[in-house]
């Protein structure tokens, strides 16, 4: 990874902790977008057009101006400090690149778990995934422009999280927005860790 060092008052080097965050979802609910909005850096991505080979394969109902998509991950960066460096890797979102998602998620203090109410049932293999590894995610309700308005608690319910989980509205597209909800999953992933302290 890169990282950016400095010199603490001392002369000595400061090289910066790396703190890794996995961004998910199923398909088409805007982890690119979101990696793309908060990146310091020109993000980097795997995307390839859509082709006939993904017909049958890939569902893409609801998303029938999606023209490419994700096939190996997308990769951001945050200096929060010099200190500390966030490293956003988002996932592939079709179930045939999910054999991917145990590499990407390896050493995440946490994850995002994007979704569209549009089309909520793309989320719970994702939520499966955190859940069944122990790694902490939050909820985060991509709000796309045309969607159905639904309450936090009626996406809780409908997805069948714990109350401890948090879910949060987002527009991916806005950087001020995918702040906040990383720093959602950080206090998330904080107070989970007080709590087993």
């Amino acid at each position: 990874m890169v990282c950016v060092e400095s010199e603490r008052p001392g002369g000595e080097l400061l090289v910066p902790t790396p703190v890794k965050i996995v961004i998910a979802g199923g398909f088409g609910t805007g982890k690119t977008t979101m990696v793309n909005s908060v990146s310091e850096i020109p993000p980097l991505h795997t995307e390839e057009l859509l082709t006939e080979a993904g017909v049958g394969v890939d569902d893409v109902a609801g998303l029938e101006n999606k023209e490419t998509t994700t096939v190996a991950l997308d990769f951001g960066r945050i200096t929060i400090n010099p200190e500390v460096v966030l490293y956003l890797f988002g996932t592939p979102g079709q179930n045939r690149f999910w054999f991917m998602w145990d590499e990407l998620a390896y050493g995440a203090i946490g994850a995002v778990i994007l979704v569209d109410t549009r089309r909520l049932d793309s989320s719970f293999p994702s939520i499966d995934f955190f859940e069944r590894r122990g790694i902490p995610f939050i909820i985060a309700v991509n709000c796309f422009e045309g969607a159905h308005s639904y309450a936090v608690d009626e996406v809780r319910r409908a997805l069948d999280v714990d109350d401890a989980i948090p879910v949060v509205l987002c527009d991916a597209r806005k950087r001020e927005s995918s702040k906040t909800v990383l720093v959602s999953l950080i206090q998330h992933t904080m107070d989970r860790l007080d709590a087993m302290a």
